[in-house]
């Protein structure tokens, strides 16, 4: 899998520049089959908005999502903005970078005015940094992550730079210059790390998650947490700060007695939402909004991650603006739209 550097962006950027939008006409907008980019399979973000994709899929009528579970948001984020992509994962923090060209994007000139194209369907919570390692590997606090083969999350990605930060705020330590940052893609790092390829794990997801679950079927693990000492330290700001994230509890036993830390797990928790182009139709998404919706809690039957997703968190930190389409929905059934979700619309 190849991951997302500068250059990716940059040429990403000049492709859709020169080829031309895929929204770009009302043709394609008519297109059967749409694009959605996400995390890999066993993140959070993948199962909300694969869940998502499944009932458009079943519900309305004339549409069929495909699911793109491979690259990092940060690219994905621009192929949207381009119109070569209809619906990705975004965040605050990362639609944030993108509008001010800082981050990732802080060589990748003239993408702020593309951030400009997004427009949300729904925020949600992406979960808490489960920050894991095995229970016999002798790391039982942040500090011991000094000399260690640590998965941060996908190269050029925002967890990458929030793992890295929370480590650095946490204890000092360095990518690179004091632990050994492992390169790979959500999947490869799962299994890298049952396959005891990695030291320390890191995966911002909802509990129970079904990856940290699978590795707790046959492995005893820990999972670091914040101390109170560290709750007010200024070199937790840089993380905490941010927009749409949070200090957040992973609760006591959610992943049974092979989770050996003892009592809720204070870590960093984070907003990510369901993101489109502004020029996807105000029908469509009103159909796909209210199909997925009232759809949701026979799928939080059978997915229990599904059960954290409510219309409590749809506003939560939203910061991109949000999409006609939806706000019908939310007004039709009641809910009280933010001044911050119709700021900057046209």
């Amino acid at each position: 899998m190849r991951h997302l550097t500068t250059s990716d962006l940059k040429l990403t950027l000049c492709a859709g520049l020169v080829g031309g939008a895929l929204l770009a006409s009302g043709a394609a907008l008519a297109a059967e089959n749409l694009r959605m980019s996400t995390l890999g399979p066993g993140t959070s973000p993948y199962i909300v908005m694969n869940t998502f994709a499944t009932i458009v899929n079943d519900q309305v009528e004339g549409y069929n999502i495909q699911v793109n579970a491979t690259g990092a948001a940060t690219r994905h984020a621009v192929e949207t903005a381009q119109g070569r992509s209809h619906f990705f994962m975004s965040s605050p923090n990362l639609y944030h970078m993108m509008a001010t060209e800082t981050g990732p994007y802080s060589e990748v000139r003239g993408v702020g005015a593309l951030a400009d194209n997004l427009r949300t369907v729904f925020n949600f919570p992406m979960g808490f940094y489960h920050v894991s390692t095995f229970a016999d590997s002798g790391i039982e606090s942040f500090d011991d992550i000094a000399g260690k083969r640590v998965f941060l999350g996908p190269p050029g990605g925002a967890a990458y730079q929030t793992a890295r930060l929370y480590i650095e705020g946490m204890t000092g330590l360095k990518a690179e210059e004091d632990y050994r940052v492992v390169s790979l893609g959500w999947d490869a790092a799962s299994q890298s790390f049952q396959d005891g390829h990695i030291d320390v794990y890191f995966n911002p997801t909802l509990p129970p998650s079904p990856a940290i679950s699978q590795i707790t079927l046959t492995n005893k693990i820990r999972l670091l947490g914040i101390p109170d000492d560290k709750l007010d330290d200024p070199a937790m700001q840089p993380v905490l700060q941010r927009p749409g994230f949070r200090l957040g509890e992973i609760p006591a036993g959610v992943y049974g007695d092979n989770q050996v830390t003892e009592g809720d797990i204070r870590t960093v928790g984070v907003t990510v939402g369901l993101v489109t182009h502004k020029d996807v139709a105000e029908e469509a998404i009103y159909d796909m909004t209210r199909a997925f919706w009232e759809g949701l809690e026979a799928r939080a039957g059978q997915i229990p991650l599904l059960r954290n997703i409510t219309l409590d968190d749809v506003f939560v930190d939203i910061n991109t603006p949000l999409h006609p389409g939806a706000e019908r929905y939310y007004r039709e059934i009641g809910l009280e739209i933010p001044e911050e979700a119709l700021a900057g619309r046209d």
